[in-house]
């Protein structure tokens, strides 16, 4: 495939078959509401019309839609009643992703995404709907090109990094993913009035004669054990669909080379990161997913957001695997996962204390209640497992907090219930901002927060000790000694930000 340089282009004609039916279910309100127009009426003429213009509208934004790519950008011109031109420089192209339903993968067809680093939504976002699917490689490779002659002709070797396996089905139900499936429903259920309509049927009255024959208690049992094996099936099935056929892979072309994710069993995605733009790596292990020796792999990418699904490399998968990939992006197997240095007793303390604040208070509440009201006898033992599942959170967030300077590298952990490492590259660094809090000021520690215009944009490394935030900020970026305001200041007051 060769890059036009001035020509417009349109997109597959089977494009035809796909736009007609997306205008449908984009406007499928209206569809309903000329059928219901049509059935008060008794005029179906409307629903007929509704349909014939929502299917000629279809047609007209593949007649509209044109696109081109230059030496210097790339450009999409669309709109049947407002046209609209959308131009990107080509030198701000972060990443080239594809996305393919199952109607696009009947038709041979796939629409690319192009990313600049801004989250972009609805028309303002740089999509082609749709490709054909044998061009797709040769146009990601000239997106991401430094030049859109680059030979496209040769085949590059792509050396696979990871590959989606069953067993990582087992963390699929760690994340709740199911049980929020079923809360969505039941809220539909409401939201469209049919819980009047199942009031009185066949179901609902099963559901009375099984509470009165077993008992209220045993029928609420049984039906929270269904709730939850019917979440660990859609948790698992969503997972399946979406991972499933996972690869990641990595394409060195005597450059930095490319990292390439694809997976997806009926809707097809693929993202294509430059690994110019890669500034580390977060391994992100949940409380339950690493109970059960689990980690998520996310890249810390320039132009790549850091807060959502865009920059994952690796689903919840083993511990292990995560860190050998990171580690063979990165090539430190010690800033993966060597040990770190504690923030000391002040920062374990401050754990405890947040962590046990609200027991604490609690306990006296209820002891003090005592004396005026009967406190129910299982409040106690209720109390008891609050206060036992602080105490664990505590000594989980007290064991995890600590940082890895040096190298070129800066570590950060932290966290229990979603407990992250960081590891950031001293090179995608551009700021560093000491922020205390008044509690912070009255115990000694600060927060360190390193700016970056990769993933998160910021990485802290939590109360580090007020007179070693500065140090460990110039072990990181030598160009922080060279400023001498930053040393000649006294620490910053309460709720002061100093950044470099």
């Amino acid at each position: 495939m060769t890059a036009p340089r001035s020509q417009w282009r349109r997109l597959s004609s089977r494009m035809l078959l796909v736009h007609p039916v997306h205008e449908l279910l984009r406007q499928l309100p209206l569809l309903i509401g000329s059928v219901v127009l049509g059935s008060a009426t008794g005029n179906r003429m409307w629903s007929i019309a509704a349909l014939a213009v929502l299917v000629a509208f279809g047609i007209a934004r593949w007649f509209t839609t044109t696109y081109r790519i230059d030496g210097d950008q790339i450009q999409r011109r669309e709109g049947v009643l407002q046209r609209t031109v959308i131009s990107l420089p080509r030198n701000r192209i972060r990443s080239v992703s594809t996305d393919a339903r199952l109607l696009h993968r009947l038709l041979g067809l796939t629409v690319v995404k192009v990313g600049t680093g801004q989250e972009l939504k609805g028309d303002a976002e740089f999509a082609l709907d749709a490709v054909r699917s044998d061009e797709v490689p040769g146009l990601r490779a000239i997106l991401l090109s430094d030049s859109a002659a680059a030979g496209l002709d040769e085949v590059p070797r792509d050396r696979v990094l990871a590959r989606w396996q069953p067993s990582w089905l087992r963390y699929s139900p760690l994340n709740f993913t199911g049980l929020a499936m079923i809360v969505a429903a039941i809220g539909l259920v409401y939201q469209t009035g049919a819980v009047a309509a199942l009031e009185d049927s066949e179901l609902a009255r099963q559901g009375l004669d099984a509470a009165e024959r077993f008992g209220v208690v045993v029928t609420v049992a049984a039906a929270a054990v269904a709730v939850l094996l019917l979440s660990v099936l859609l948790s698992v099935g969503r997972s399946l669909v979406t991972f499933g056929n996972l690869v990641l892979s990595r394409r060195d072309d005597g450059g930095a080379g490319v990292l390439h994710l694809g997976h997806g069993l009926l809707r097809v995605r693929e993202r294509t990161f430059d690994m110019r733009r890669l500034r580390g790596g977060t391994v992100r292990e949940p409380l339950l997913v690493r109970m059960f020796g689990g980690a998520r792999l996310d890249a810390v990418m320039t132009g790549v957001d850091g807060s959502g699904e865009a920059s994952l490399l690796l689903p919840p998968c083993p511990v292990s695997t995560a860190q050998g990939v990171l580690t063979e992006l990165i090539g430190r197997p010690e800033v993966v996962s060597g040990e770190l240095h504690g923030h000391g007793a002040v920062a374990t303390r401050r754990r405890w204390s947040r962590a046990l604040a609200l027991p604490v208070l609690l306990g006296v509440a209820m002891a003090g209640a005592t004396f005026v009201v009967s406190v129910p006898l299982l409040a106690w033992p209720a109390w008891s497992a609050v206060t036992a599942a602080a105490s664990f959170l505590a000594a989980d967030r007290s064991r995890a907090l600590g940082h890895l300077v040096g190298g070129g590298w800066l570590v950060a952990r932290a966290g229990s219930v979603e407990r992250r490492r960081d590891c950031i590259a001293a090179g995608g660094i551009i700021g560093w901002t000491v922020r205390q809090s008044w509690f912070q000021r009255r115990s000694g520690v600060a927060t360190l927060i390193a700016a970056t215009a990769a993933g998160a944009k910021g990485y802290r490394v939590l109360d580090v000790p007020a007179e070693r935030a500065w140090l460990v900020a110039a072990t990181v970026s030598p160009w922080v000694v060279e400023n001498d305001w930053a040393h000649s200041r006294p620490g910053p007051s309460c709720g002061e930000t100093v950044a470099v």
